[in-house]
């Protein structure tokens, strides 16, 4: 390649904020926009300019589904594989796709206009199939218009959410993103404002009062992550909010992002400002990219109105976020990795202790909140403690997004108070179950457990979820008829995590691939004499034995199956 044809990349790493290696990955983006795949010369330009060793650019690019060594298609069409599109029909929308170039998956088009993948969750389970082609997402596709899925038609519709009650979603499902004038006619910023009038530590104590606990899966309050994080004393102390939302089956917090960016930026701002933190990174999955330029557009108005930036409403605080845009690895959710994302690293997950409200990101005092979790504070403190408590139970207060996908009447994003039934969510809002009667729910995301039927009358708050052995999650409730084949079901949960474990601690490398093995002949009526206690013991083995959340909760669904449904493990593979 002549210097001629890095002229471009030279101009576009030159505008970029002096970080180091942690510009890395959105250094290797704009590289890829600009030349459409990642070749050495250009790796070595990226690497002459950050100061990384070509290896360690290899080794992140290759960590990374999205990023590319070799030439690819103009236009990338990613089809979703995972388990709720998979039972819609995805499988058939690929192979219609690869016809239509005459192509297998994987492979790019004669005239180099498309390559045509296989892909994990695309955060679009509502809409299944589902298909990315380039930042457009498709949904549901149609296998018998492939010309049109590759045209980008028909664009997944952003629906109201439903549900009892419209407070976290207030300003989703009107078609657009809600702007900075929209979100301050509907009271935004207020909450900011009030709070920068507080002390901080008044702040994390109201945060802490109304019993807001981590809504991303591991539900761990809130209110004392802040104030670790804050008493912690080394500087400078970094806010994060992990929009990395790529459990199958969830799609919450896309929602919110691509319907109401600002709450996300002012849950951001009263964390920063409670902590004492002046730097902010939110990190979006890769397969968002409508919701970065959305939440990037958020962040420019958001500086114009002085709402972001130096000394914000006048009041002498300072801060500012950067989005960083994941490359398409699973495992970037897991906290620790998507530090090392930051940092210019491949994701692996750390070792902890030590925790990250003392040692996180760049091994600063970090605080790591989702989407969702963020959403909940501007509530928090426009309406106080105990007015955020008026909603919910004593001991789980506020409402809940719940993820409904598969086989039922209204898919969607719903919210709701905790403390409502399984029944009233999955029923009298979605409508019920289509194609047949009820077999099973995935409860609370693809490291959940099962449900049936007998749970619809459990109420829907972390203490009784807990009591009947069910996760909250990410709030996934994914439903499935008696007309579905459960093995598969499970074959399709085992093809994830295998396919997702970073590889870095053997007992997840090996064990998800085994569980793969065995769950695969399982849907191939194939079971050998002892691959129940196989399964078991693997399944046992990783949730002691695995770095990270990952491998703690791959087997978790699996499990659940062989205490609820023995009859399928049988070694003649009869259902």
């Amino acid at each position: 390649m002549s210097e001629l044809d890095l002229a471009p990349l030279c101009s576009a790493l030159a505008k970029m904020e002096p970080q180091g290696r942690s510009a890395l990955l959105p250094a290797l983006h704009i590289t890829q926009s600009l030349y459409g795949y990642l070749s050495e010369d250009v790796a070595t330009e990226v690497g002459r300019f950050l100061l990384v060793p070509l290896a360690d650019i290899y080794g992140v690019i290759d960590f990374y589904a999205m990023l590319y060594r070799e030439p690819v298609g103009e236009t990338i069409v990613r089809v979703c594989g995972d388990l709720t599109c998979d039972l819609a029909g995805s499988q058939a929308v690929l192979e219609a796709v690869c016809r239509h170039f005459d192509i297998t998956p994987g492979e790019t088009s004669t005239d180099g206009s498309f390559t045509v993948e296989r892909a994990p969750c695309l955060g679009l389970c509502e809409n299944a199939p589902a298909v990315l082609v380039a930042e457009r997402a498709i949904g549901p596709a149609d296998s018998a218009k492939p010309a049109e899925i590759c045209a980008g038609f028909p664009l997944a519709p952003q629906a109201r959410p439903g549900g009892d009650i419209h407070l976290l979603a207030a300003n989703c499902g009107n078609g657009h993103p809600t702007s900075l004038e929209d979100y301050i006619s509907a009271g935004g910023y207020r909450a900011l404002k009030k709070a920068l009038g507080m002390r901080p530590e008044a702040i994390i104590a109201e945060i802490k009062a109304a019993g807001l606990v981590g809504r991303g899966g591991a539900a761990f309050p809130t209110g004392i992550k802040w104030e670790s994080a804050a008493n912690a004393q080394d500087e400078p102390k970094y806010i994060i909010c992990n929009a990395d939302e790529s459990e199958p089956g969830t799609f919450k917090d896309r929602v919110l992002m691509q319907g109401d960016p600002h709450r996300t930026l002012e849950g951001m701002l009263i964390a920063a400002y409670a902590i004492g933190s002046n730097r902010g990174y939110l990190y979006i999955w890769g397969e968002y990219p409508e919701a970065a330029k959305i939440l990037q557009n958020a962040i420019q108005e958001a500086l114009q109105a002085g709402y972001l930036g130096k000394n914000i409403l006048g009041r002498g605080f300072d801060f500012n976020i950067e989005i960083r845009l994941g490359a398409g690895a699973y495992i970037c959710g897991e906290e620790t990795a998507l530090f090392e994302s930051i940092e210019g690293k491949r994701g692996f997950p750390g070792v902890k202790p030590p925790f990250p409200t003392t040692f996180g990101l760049l091994g600063k005092p970090t605080d790591n909140n989702n989407v969702e979790t963020l959403a909940n504070v501007p509530l928090i403190i426009s309406l106080g403690a105990q007015g955020y408590r008026r909603y919910g139970t004593d001991k789980s207060p506020g409402t809940k997004l719940f993820c409904l996908s598969g086989d039922v009447v209204r898919p969607g994003l719903y919210e709701v108070p905790f403390g409502v039934t399984l029944r009233n969510l999955l029923n009298d809002l979605a409508g019920g179950v289509t194609g047949g009667k009820i077999q099973a729910l995935l409860f609370g995301d693809a490291a959940g457990a099962f449900a049936t039927e007998k749970h619809l009358d459990l109420k829907l708050t972390l203490e009784d979820l807990c009591a009947q052995g069910l996760p909250l999650g990410s709030g996934v409730v994914m439903v499935f008829n008696d007309q579905r084949d459960l093995r598969h079901v499970l074959k399709g949960l085992a093809h994830f995590f295998a396919d997702e474990s970073c590889g870095k601690c053997y007992p997840c490398q090996l064990g998800t691939q085994r569980h793969y093995e065995i769950l695969d002949r399982l849907a191939e009526g194939k079971l050998l004499q002892g691959d129940v206690e196989r399964l078991k013991d693997v399944g046992w083995t990783m949730l002691d034995a695995s770095l990270c959340g990952l491998g703690q909760t791959a087997a978790t669904a699996v499990l659940s199956a062989i205490e609820l449904w023995p009859q399928l493990f049988t070694t003649n593979g009869n259902n």
